[in-house]
């Protein structure tokens, strides 16, 4: 999968039906679900890595200003980086290059979901079997953290 695609598919929520994340969710997930399992496997690892590329205290400031970002919920800032992602590569390159742009309040916590939901879809399997190289959760991006070494 090229990262064009995965920007295509994350394009494909239907923010029409904003309250339902699974019906926002649902063009983007049927599309997905076309596509080889290995596909769904890649898209799942760019989604890692772009969560992970946002695991950092710099973006954690942005997130939450004038908290101590050694204190913040680790699940709440994993669901607000997914904000960033659901707005498309242009924003998500823009507060990754000025943290400032943070799109503070907002959280899209069902786009961890996608590629397991598509996985389903296209197989009938509940299981999603498929680890990735990089794991998106909060403060596992060392290097992001320098205050924690």
């Amino acid at each position: 999968m090229s990262e064009g695609l995965f920007w295509e598919i994350l394009d494909l929520f239907n923010w029409k039906k904003t309250g339902d994340d699974d019906a926002v969710m649902l063009p983007a997930e049927k599309r997905l679900a076309t596509l080889p399992v290995e596909d769904i496997f890649a898209f799942e690892d760019i989604l890692t890595e772009k969560l992970y590329q946002l695991d950092g205290e710099q973006y954690a400031a942005a997130c939450y200003p004038g908290e101590d970002t050694n204190h913040i919920s680790g699940d709440a800032f994993l669901y607000d980086r997914c904000s960033v992602l659901v707005n498309g590569p242009v924003f998500y390159e823009s507060v990754v290059n000025d943290p400032s742009k943070w799109p503070v309040g907002m959280e899209f916590e069902s786009l961890l979901n996608l590629a397991a939901q598509a996985y389903t879809r296209k197989t009938k399997e509940e299981d999603f079997p498929h680890l990735t190289a990089l794991s998106y959760e909060t403060r596992s991006n060392m290097a992001g953290w320098p205050s924690l070494m």
